[in-house]
């Protein structure tokens, strides 16, 4: 059962009811029928009362389509708002199929936030897999085609692992609960299913597939993603797995990682896309340590994250629309001319820098003064080394070169943007600013009960936070010759998955071709030739032995009709003769034996 007599309408249930009967909706209103899920899905999250809705059993596994409590709500929140902007700046898309599969993405990521098994968990995970797979695809040029397949086949092993893992521990334990595993018990199955976990939240070194697809997704395809992929896994890392230690230096390690990459990229939403493995990389820290506050910080960061990163994929979205490409080397000058698209862009990079007033400044300060008090020091150092480099590469080096920089062509024709998409940025700026004037809007929803409320707008966090945000402006004077982007592209881990398939080329074109040649001259000359002499006994052997023996039979029976047809003559004379004979023979035959 999606729905329920309590009252409780399943997010994903008009999404996927939009996405089955958009194909056979007539005439030009059936844009605005994409609001409706949203807006559906948004009053259900804010009126359901936390409770166990929508079990159904099926081939004896009873499935939890409907757990609801604090951690399952704010995330479907969050998600409800995101899916709701996200719609309104597609609403100028007049492709279905995009905005099909984007029901389907989002839909799954409904219904992951609400499964309470594993099995219904597995399923809404593969829709997402699918969904997404086909905003990168709908693109539709070579480049799109190439790296959908490379991140289809990515979250293909992912979900194997997470199947790998379910399947074990239904073995193991009998059963196919979704709940928190206690990290000092942790077995073998509960590691696969981490690690399924973990490639769709981009954790070091399995991240390569999110710059690789999500800069070649469509315009309003890559804003969905950046929302839902990385922060449903935030969601089920958090539900079953905070507190595990390998979580904790990880996630610190995303987020210096995805800076440093950030710095020297060349393409906006590529630059973007290792933003969203360093930002993902403060949520893994905190669940990984797994106090009340660093968890708590992980859900506000991720809720204000999607806020965030959603506007600035808006944003760079606005630039590929526009201009035709997001290539920072071919940008430049667009300040006066998409005025708009450049405030609403300085919005969400000052969020994600987190400057004061917004709201990435209430989230990731508490993830790392959690991480500061339970005594996680370099943790913390390493979180605030990333904040320098996020505000260097995102708040100063790509609106710089792109709005404010010397043009690179000052006769670039700059295509219309629709009104749609500036209204689905101020719906993310405002959410942005308004969170970051009054924090309380998010921290009333947070999961995690703490001992003290966390209050960001302390002297010693906004100095903190402006002194680090103007020592990074210092490090971009500096080092602006360094940074300057350049058009190339700069490989990370998928060199060494470029490594292997050459290698895996070179296996097959090398020395299987040449034990291949081997073998077919070696058939060739032995085996052929045994095969002709096999085939001439075989003839041999039919000839002389199987017809032999067919032939002779069938001549037997021919012979033995010859003689019977003499035999009838048709008078009755022969027949009495031939009977007389025959009593005779057999008369004659008992007196010898008796």
């Amino acid at each position: 059962m999606i729905a329920t007599a309590s009252g409780f309408v399943h997010p994903a249930l008009g999404f996927y009811l939009l996405a089955f009967i958009l194909p056979f909706v007539p005439g030009k209103g059936w844009k605005w029928l994409l609001l409706v899920p949203p807006i559906v899905a948004i009053w259900s999250v804010m009126t359901i009362a936390p409770g166990e809705y929508g079990q159904l059993t099926w081939l004896g596994q009873t499935l939890h389509f409907g757990r609801v409590d604090k951690l399952s709500l704010i995330f479907a929140q969050v998600f409800a708002i995101m899916s709701l902007i996200g719609m309104v700046y597609a609403m100028h898309v007049d492709d279905k199929l995009q905005h099909i599969m984007a029901c389907v993405y989002v839909g799954g990521a409904f219904g992951c936030t609400f499964a309470g098994d594993y099995l219904t968990l597995f399923v809404f995970w593969e829709m997402m897999s699918i969904g997404s797979t086909f905003l990168v695809w709908l693109a539709r040029n070579p480049a799109a085609t190439r790296a959908g397949f490379r991140y289809f086949l990515y979250h293909t092993i992912g979900g194997l692992f997470l199947l790998i893992g379910l399947l074990m521990r239904y073995k193991a334990v009998g059963s196919l609960g979704f709940d928190h595993v206690d990290p000092s018990q942790m077995m073998a199955y509960d590691w696969m299913i981490m690690l399924g976990f973990c490639v769709n939240a981009a954790v070091v070194p399995l991240h390569a597939w999110l710059p690789d697809a999500y800069p070649q997704g469509t315009v309003t395809g890559s804003v969905f993603m950046c929302a839902f992929t990385t922060k449903t896994a935030v969601y089920v890392l958090l539900r079953g797995f905070h507190g595990v230690e390998v979580l904790a230096i990880a996630g610190t390690v995303m987020a210096v990682y995805g800076v440093l990459y950030a710095c020297i990229e060349n393409n906006a939403r590529r630059i973007l896309s290792y933003h969203i493995v360093s930002q993902v990389g403060y949520m893994v820290a905190g669940i990984g340590i797994g106090t009340a506050m660093t968890m708590n910080g992980a859900v506000a960061h991720a809720y204000a994250h999607i806020l965030y990163k959603g506007l600035l994929f808006m944003g760079t979205g606005c630039l590929l629309y526009a201009a035709g490409t997001t290539k920072l080397d071919q940008l430049g000058g667009l300040a006066h001319r998409l005025p708009w698209v450049m405030a609403l862009y300085m919005v969400a990079a000052l969020s994600i820098s987190g400057m004061p007033l917004f709201n990435g400044f209430i989230s990731k300060t508490m993830t790392i003064t959690g991480a500061a008090e339970a005594h996680r020091t370099w943790l913390a150092i390493g979180m605030e080394i990333a904040a320098v480099g996020t505000f260097l590469s995102v708040g100063i080096k790509l609106p710089y070169f792109a709005f404010w920089a010397k043009p690179a062509n000052n006769k670039m024709v700059l295509k219309p943007i629709p009104l749609n998409m500036y209204l689905a940025m101020a719906m993310g700026a405002s959410l942005c600013i308004a969170q970051g004037l009054y924090p309380d809007m998010l921290y009333r929803y947070l999961p995690f009960e703490m001992e003290e409320m966390y209050h960001p707008w302390t002297t010693w966090h906004v100095l903190q936070a402006l002194l680090l945000l103007g020592f990074s402006g210092l490090a971009f004077y500096f080092t602006r010759e360094i940074i300057t982007p350049h058009a190339k592209t700069n490989l990370d881990f998928d060199y060494f998955y470029r490594l292997i398939g050459r290698g895996a080329y070179a296996l097959v074109s090398k020395p299987l071709a040449w034990l291949d040649d081997h073998w077919t001259e070696a058939y060739r000359a032995v085996g052929l030739a045994g095969l002709l002499n096999l085939a001439r006994g075989t003839v041999w052997f039919d000839t002389k032995g199987i017809d032999t023996v067919v032939d002779g039979s069938a001549y037997t029976v021919r012979n033995i009709g010859v003689v019977g047809a003499k035999v009838q003559s048709g008078r009755l004379q022969d027949y009495l003769g031939l009977t007389a004979a025959l009593a005779l023979g057999i008369f004659a035959l008992v007196w010898y034996l008796a």
